[in-house]
């Protein structure tokens, strides 16, 4: 199973460079039988430009979160404790083997007329 995220572009391509290997969420999926994300970078691009498999989750403090992720986080430590600010709990996909598409797709090809999601989207396999 697939889930579709909206990734600022800036961040979707340091994921598809491997340069970023840690997806910060606040709050992520349930279902366990979900593989893999499908990424949408978000307007200005505004198009699905790719793919990465889960190498698990990490569900932390944000501090122990940043701790033990920093190193690839592609981010700032600012941006990251601003963006976790007043939580608790903080989690991190982790991204394995990122794959970019030859060709970018338009969203409604994958979900229809449906907007692009706050926080994700399951997809049909």
């Amino acid at each position: 199973m697939k889930i579709l995220l909206s990734i600022k572009p800036e961040y979707a391509e340091k994921i598809l460079n491997g340069t970023k290997r840690f997806e910060y969420r606040r709050s992520v999926f349930r279902n366990q039988a979900v593989r893999s994300v499908v990424i949408y970078a978000t307007k200005p691009l505004g198009k699905v430009v790719g793919e990465f498999e889960i190498g698990g989750v990490i569900s932390d403090t944000p501090r122990s979160l940043w701790s033990s992720t920093k190193e690839h986080s592609g981010i700032s430590r600012a941006f990251f404790m601003q963006y976790f600010e007043n939580r608790e709990t903080a989690f991190a996909i982790r991204v394995m083997n990122p794959t970019r598409y030859d060709e970018p797709l338009q969203l409604q090809d994958l979900v229809g007329s449906s907007p692009a999601p706050q926080s994700f989207r399951y997809l049909e396999s």
